[in-house]
């Protein structure tokens, strides 16, 4: 199981939408209504959670300044 963010979807003008975590399968389609009250929702749609590791004694190269990695794009 994982847990999916959801927001509702304003029906009025100036109503602020509602955020709800689900816990639904992997694989589940998205819903498209809250399943308890029903009210109508999307999912959203957010950066995920990476995790970093190093090994020890490993060597990295060092960070480029510009955001496009080792080996990069020519920024520089």
């Amino acid at each position: 199981m994982i847990t999916y963010l959801y927001e509702t979807v304003p029906t009025r003008n100036g109503e602020e939408p509602k955020v709800y975590e689900i816990r639904q399968p992997m694989g589940a389609p998205a819903l498209t209504h809250h399943p308890e009250s029903g009210e109508p929702l999307r999912r959203i749609i957010s950066g995920g959670v990476g995790v970093q590791t190093s090994r020890k004694g490993a060597s990295s190269p060092p960070p480029s300044s510009c955001g496009c990695g080792h080996g990069g794009c020519g920024c520089h």
